[in-house]
């Protein structure tokens, strides 16, 4: 049994993202050593999650005071009276931070144990409870009310239904039992719904179910991060082309005071609900999303442009934010990458297909954000590149703010264009232990922390020249 993994990866997979830290470029300023050891803290910090929990204020209906009080309560009731501060990111007014306790390497495992798979075992590593869909073994005898461990299956081969399981598992925290193994593993009619009650989980984090709805929004920093840097005003019409599920989105109409026209798309419906949903919780009334594909999004002589609707005009908005699909590959906590290396390295086409689209859709004078979550180069700088070579009227600019480091190596962009795009990189960041007793850093220095210790994450600000 693990308790303190590094990402698995396919030996493709591995080999790939360990390129991308010994290109030519990097290892000449860094030289082998570095560059390895910068791979396997990547590797490392992959599979914890970040120090900070991080949301977003929904300041159009209250303020950001009021929600950290409100959250300090909250906090305080779900951790049993402990208290841990809240600060208010100083560059990005409407995110709180929030530290995370852990790893906590002393709790006791119980002889009750149930397994989850990866995806669930990634969620409760930020503060989830355990749903029974989620659940893929349990002891014989679990009843509801049984005190459990609870460990994460990284390799997909537990059983579902199994009684016990043996191999490769993470430790994730205990819970108490809120359904009986009969009731989760019944063949007719299982129950739904929360399986587990996390309440010695590994890194502590407080839920967010059903908590403040309306009022906050569970945020990744560098997300929030690429929404400023889109800078949307009131009263334009802007596009977020791969929308879900609405995070940026609706981050977007606030910024713009809800005024002006945001258009949402992506090409999944029940995505596409859930924009609608966000949207509708956040209390925001200009956006409208539609089930469309962004690759289709342009009007031509051949197609209608819809009156409202996809597709588009060409040069009909002021702003687009191609948050674009991608590897995945800076997502946190994320124990194990199912991808193949063919999936990995798949993504490039599809992001060259948006960014043209997105070109054609954007006013002269208008701005246009890329941003992945990803790591590779590939997906990030080298299309860039791709991009400024591809379309003349393309232009870098500064981005404000600017959190992360600069660009990587390696795509060979100059210093200068480098220097103006926007790199998430943990591997970058300490790999630290957070208890109660050293949370009395200073208030600086845990800025500085949340700012490195984040997701993968990649930002690239271009303006069209008219």
């Amino acid at each position: 049994m693990s308790f303190f993994p590094k990402i698995v990866l396919r030996s493709e997979v591995e080999q790939y993202v360990r390129n991308v830290y010994n290109n030519k470029e990097l290892v000449t300023i860094l030289g082998d050593v570095e560059a390895e050891r910068r791979f396997e803290s990547l590797r490392c910090h992959l599979a914890h999650p970040p120090s900070f929990t991080t949301v977003r204020v929904n300041t159009l209906f209250t303020s950001v005071e009021t929600v950290k009080q409100l959250l300090n309560e909250e906090i305080l009731k779900q951790f049993n009276g402990v208290r841990v501060p809240i600060l208010q990111h100083p560059k990005l007014h409407d995110l709180l931070l929030i530290p995370v306790i852990g790893p906590r390497r002393t709790l006791e495992q119980h002889s009750s144990q149930v397994i989850v798979g990866a995806q669930c075992g990634n969620a409760v590593l930020r503060g989830a409870h355990v749903y029974s869909a989620g659940i893929v073994s349990a002891s014989k005898w679990m009843k509801a009310g049984d005190e459990v461990s609870v460990y994460s299956d990284i390799e997909g081969k537990c059983k579902r239904g199994a009684k016990e399981f043996l191999e490769t598992k993470v430790f994730l925290g205990n819970g108490i039992s809120e359904l009986s193994r009969s009731e989760i593993f019944c063949s007719s009619h299982p129950v739904k719904g929360k399986g587990i009650r996390m309440t010695e989980p590994v890194y502590l984090s407080p839920s967010f179910d059903n908590v403040l709805s309306g009022y906050i929004f569970l945020q990744n920093l560098p997300s929030a991060v690429a929404s400023h840097v889109l800078n949307p005003q009131p009263g334009e019409r802007v596009l977020d082309m791969c929308a879900a599920p609405g995070g940026k989105t609706t981050h977007i109409a606030t910024l713009m005071n809800d005024q002006g026209e945001v258009i949402a798309m992506d090409k999944i419906a029940n995505k596409v609900e859930k924009i609608k949903c966000n949207a509708s919780v956040l209390k925001l009334s200009c956006i409208k999303a539609f089930c469309f594909n962004s690759t289709k999004a342009v009007a031509d002589d051949k197609t209608t442009h819809g009156q409202g609707g996809p597709p588009f005009l060409p040069e009909s908005f002021n702003r687009v934010l191609l948050d674009a699909p991608c590897s995945g590959m800076g997502q946190r906590p994320n124990m194990v990458c199912a991808l193949s290396f063919k999936e990995v390295t798949s993504y490039k086409p599809l992001q060259r297909k948006l960014i043209s689209v997105a070109v054609k859709l954007l006013k002269p004078g208008g701005v246009l954000v890329y941003s992945t979550c990803t790591i590779t180069l590939s997906e990030n700088e080298e299309q860039v590149a791709w991009a400024l070579q591809t379309f003349p009227c393309l232009q870098l600019q500064s981005q404000e703010p600017h959190i992360g480091g600069e660009g990587m190596m390696g795509a060979a962009l100059s210093s200068d264009h480098l220097k103006l795009l926007q790199r998430f990189d943990p591997s970058l960041a300490e790999l630290r232990d957070v208890d109660l007793n050293n949370l009395t850093s200073s208030v600086e220095d845990m800025i500085v922390l949340a700012n490195k210790d984040t997701i993968g994450f990649f930002i690239a600000r271009f303006i069209k020249k008219g």
